[in-house]
């Protein structure tokens, strides 16, 4: 029942007669002819033979969109069940702070609920300029742009800088932002293996002689292993092979690094990416994205990025919240602290189970199961326990890799993060994981 109902959830579909309780329609079985005899196919029967989503609903057993009631620290009501909330990315604690909510409220009374126009046109509002140029002095760059969500900031960046003629190295674990960008590019693509410097570097040394520039793109914290990228490693090839170097802190801004300014300040490399990319969704608990680089190269984007043009601006209240959040982060470490002793105890608490969390080194904390139907069978078990938490499956994780994702943010409490740890050895050892 598990594997029928979960297996390649996410993945390509088998023929329909494998799961399709009727015949589909001529036209939805893609058999109807035009008048010549030629077939068609119609491009919507996939969606129309899409039943996986449906039958794991019905047995229970959907981890997905699960609508919360209300949020508060490190748990959250649904359906009037409080609940222990585990791989949220709200990693500081900062979306129920009284100074967001009030910051984000004085933002709605003197601006309203929309921007009505794009940053290229009517939308530019004197809080993006604000926010920009106090994200460029805490990231130490010449300048900053801001997106509307931190996927349009990596589609935005990679597609506006790569051209026809250059090539793009990316690691295999990129999160799915950075893989569009490449894709939406006129540029070569090249994965190298997760982590993987000697595969790099005979990508970079494959490419010796060919007209275009070299662009190295990764990850800082990667989203589903927790682990950090090398950047010492990135940036020698980066220098010995002529590259630039693009970093995703989504998962590292406000969490790495003495500041919280992320991987670059983590190994004392900052002035060596030479464009940062991240978002506001996380540690800055709001909505958008930014990238922040030097003047030019942001300019350049400003002026070029299709995805930034196009779509409308992002809300004052969105930004008055994230800065307000980068007050924080400037002059209150200890929310900080406070994030990476939660981090210890829950690590150290899994690890001390028997459980493999894969070497994580920040705040994200995989529990690795293996096969898509135990780990399916693993979130049921932790959802009666009542803990909110999630599976990551296939595409997002190698096939047969299958790990719960957990995370902690700063304001989990011991008790909290105890029950937790309580739900896990239970199930884990219910299902033979440990």
């Amino acid at each position: 029942m598990l594997r029928a109902a979960f297996s390649g959830l996410w993945g390509s579909l088998p023929p329909p007669e494998l799961y399709l309780e009727e015949p589909l329609s001529e036209v939805a079985r893609g058999d109807a002819t035009l008048p010549d005899s030629r077939p068609v196919r119609d491009a919507f029967a996939k969606a129309y033979q899409f039943r996986r989503a449906d039958e794991a609903v019905a047995a229970g057993m959907h981890p997905f969109f699960k609508p919360i009631g209300s949020q508060h620290g490190g748990t959250v009501e649904v359906n009037g069940r409080e609940m222990v909330i585990t791989g949220s990315n709200d990693y500081l604690g900062l979306t129920q702070d009284p100074r967001l909510k009030e910051a984000a409220r004085r933002a709605l009374d003197n601006f309203g609920t929309s921007c009505t126009g794009s940053r290229f046109l009517t939308g530019t509002l004197t809080l993006h300029e604000e926010l920009e140029e106090r994200l460029a002095r805490f990231f130490r760059k010449e300048s900053v742009l801001t997106f509307s969500a931190g996927y349009l900031g990596c589609l935005s960046v990679v597609s506006a800088l790569a051209g026809r003629h250059d090539v793009i190295y990316y690691d295999r674990e990129n999160h799915a932002s950075l893989y569009d960008a490449a894709r939406l590019s006129y540029a070569t693509l090249r994965k190298f293996e997760h982590g993987d410097l000697e595969h790099l570097e005979k990508l970079l040394r494959l490419d010796e002689g060919r007209p275009g520039g070299r662009i190295i793109v990764t990850d800082g914290v990667f989203s589903m292993s927790g682990h950090v990228a090398d950047l010492p490693g990135l940036v020698e090839l980066k220098r010995r092979y002529g590259a630039r170097l693009i970093v995703d802190d989504a998962h590292a801004s406000g969490v790495l690094g003495e500041g919280g300014r992320g991987t670059g300040e983590h190994f004392g490399l900052e002035d060596e990416v030479d464009v940062i990319v991240g978002t506001f969704s996380k540690s800055f608990a709001s909505v958008g994205g930014f990238m922040a680089g030097d003047r030019e190269v942001v300019n350049y984007v400003k002026h070029h990025a299709r995805p930034f043009i196009f779509t409308a601006a992002l809300p004052a209240m969105q930004m008055a919240a994230a800065l307000a959040a980068l007050d924080i982060i400037e002059s209150e470490p200890q929310h900080r602290e406070q994030l990476w002793r939660n981090v210890a105890r829950l690590r150290d608490g899994m690890n001390a189970l028997g459980f493999d969390t894969l070497g994580s080194q920040t705040p994200i904390v995989p529990v690795h199961v293996g096969p898509d139907e135990l780990a399916m069978a693993f979130w049921k078990g932790l959802w009666s326990e009542g803990v909110f938490t999630t599976p990551a499956l296939p595409p997002g994780v190698p096939a047969g890799q299958a790990i719960i994702r957990t995370s902690v943010n700063a304001n989990h409490t011991d008790a909290q993060l105890d029950r937790l740890l309580e739900a896990f050895a239970l199930v884990g050892r219910r299902l033979g994981v440990i």
